[in-house]
């Protein structure tokens, strides 16, 4: 495979299969030195969870529930609610 100056790059069938990509799926290119990493675009909602994941507040949570599971505990689905919505809202931010 060489490089040409047309402004598109052909991802040989079996790579893109071995990666899973499918067609028209969008992506992006992320570069390193000179490595070239090629991964599937996010969406708006898996940008969100991502941050989400990496909020200390958020991980407390999901800590919380997974002591209670293993724990055996667990609550009604409308207390769930109820406190989730007793939380003050952040401001979203867009992607």
């Amino acid at each position: 495979m060489s490089t040409t100056f047309k402004p598109e790059i052909t991802v040989p069938k079996s790579i893109r299969r071995k990666a899973g990509f499918k067609p028209g799926e969008p992506v992006v290119f992320k570069v390193s030195d000179r490595t070239i990493t090629i991964v599937p675009k996010s969406t708006p909602d898996e940008i969100e969870d991502e941050r989400e994941i990496h909020d200390s507040q958020v991980r407390g949570f999901i800590r919380k529930g997974y002591e209670e599971f293993v724990a055996g505990r667990s609550r009604p689905i409308e207390e769930l609610f109820a406190e989730r919505a007793a939380r003050p809202r952040r401001s979203r931010r867009k992607a």
